[in-house]
């Protein structure tokens, strides 16, 4: 058999004895080395099953609380107006045994402020997360300001964590008598690491004996493909789609007590996902995103605009020079053009063709994303678009 050396550094295979291979030969060659190009196409138009689908019981958990940032320079809610924050003032001074409900409080030193902030899935007691603080009165700046001890509650009304600390703002504003300046948004601001979880929840994987996915955009043939996947992985009907969201896997022997090691094994398998061919329309910004599916019957487009433009011009008309008569008056001139777009044409667009070609079609007619819009609509209209739109 002739000899074939590869060359190492240009990554490709030398040929030595080129004519003595054969036509057959070099026909096999040349039919492999498309079939392996096609086959890494197709690789990297699948998506991993950890980008498409989420695990059950892996998931936040909302978090949020109310409390007092205090420390303001001058710059916090006015007691007169906000009265939350006048009676949470009032609270907390007299559980630190300070009587100041008969007093006449004014500072401004004191914002009321709401915090949130995402509980991780399996998060331990003792660890810290970061929060959110954003003003809820009329205060003009957080910066300089410390969130005092706040509780923060989830959906249930128990208390998961405790937030406190030096609340950090990028935005600021500066004021005087005839100019003010504001960069970014001095109300709200982060604090890092700002608050301690104090209850965990409760979620054992090891004691499971299935496991459920969800997938983040529900199809059928996405859900059945995934099943398919892990099928194979397995080798055995471990995984089968109960709905177009959701995937049960049963845990096979060998991963018994390993439901981690599985669910680490099936996030890295590859599928290809199908969606619902579907046109989203943002009036709003006039933005049109279509997906790649997007097919349409043979259809005739005419579009045309009837404009008018009017234009004033007045001009100021005065007596000649030395007149011993007349008035200086403003004389009206009024241009007026009518624009019907005559040399818009009627555009036969093919059936079945591509989203590239229906582009290149309708932008051939000169016309704008929103005249675009309606277009679509129009199409949709006369049931010749295979598609969904979904106006935003």
């Amino acid at each position: 058999m002739p000899a074939v050396r590869f060359d190492i550094a240009a990554k490709r295979p030398r040929f030595l004895r080129f004519a003595a291979l054969g036509p057959l030969v070099l026909s096999a060659i040349f039919s492999l080395a498309v079939l392996l190009e096609s086959g890494g196409a197709v690789a990297q138009t699948q998506s991993r099953i950890k980008d498409v689908a989420d695990f059950e019981g892996i998931r936040e958990n909302l978090l949020v609380g109310y409390g007092l940032v205090v420390g303001l320079n001058g710059t916090g809610d006015d007691l007169d107006s906000a009265v939350f924050t006048r009676e949470s003032l009032i609270g907390m001074l007299q559980r630190m045994g300070v009587n100041a409900r008969d007093e006449d409080l004014d500072t401004d030193n004191v914002a009321a402020v709401m915090i949130t902030t995402d509980l991780p899935a399996f998060s331990r007691q003792g660890t810290r997360i970061d929060v959110q603080v954003s003003a809820l009165g009329d205060a003009e700046s957080l910066l300089g300001g410390t969130l005092l001890v706040t509780p923060l509650l989830g959906a249930d009304g128990e208390v998961y964590a405790v937030a406190q600390g030096q609340v950090a703002v990028a935005g600021f504003s500066a004021a005087g008598n005839a100019e003010t300046i504001v960069k970014g948004v001095p109300t709200s601001g982060r604090i890092a690491n700002g608050a301690i979880i104090e209850r965990e929840l409760g979620f054992e994987l090891e004691q499971m004996n299935s496991i459920k996915l969800a997938l983040r955009n529900p199809d059928l043939t996405t859900a059945r493909r995934i099943a398919n996947a892990i099928n194979t992985f397995t080798g055995e009907t471990s995984a089968h789609s109960l709905d177009p969201t959701t995937v049960q896997v049963n845990i096979p022997a060998r991963y018994n007590g390993e439901a981690v090691a599985l669910m680490t094994d099936i996030e890295q398998l590859r599928v290809q996902t199908d969606q619902l061919a579907r046109v989203v329309i943002d009036e709003a910004s006039g933005i049109i995103v279509m997906g790649e599916n997007v097919r349409i019957s043979t259809v005739a487009i005419a579009q045309g605009n009837l404009t008018i433009r009017i234009t004033e011009t007045p001009q100021v008309s005065q007596p000649n020079a030395f007149s011993r008569g007349g008035n200086t008056e403003v004389v009206d001139r009024t241009d007026i053009q009518v624009d019907e777009d005559g040399d818009k044409r009627l555009a036969v667009v093919p059936s079945g063709i591509s989203l590239q070609e229906l582009v290149n079609g309708l932008n051939a007619l000169g016309i704008g994303p929103r005249d675009m819009i309606s277009i679509l609509q129009a199409i949709k209209a006369a049931g010749a678009l295979q598609a969904e739109i979904e106006v935003l």
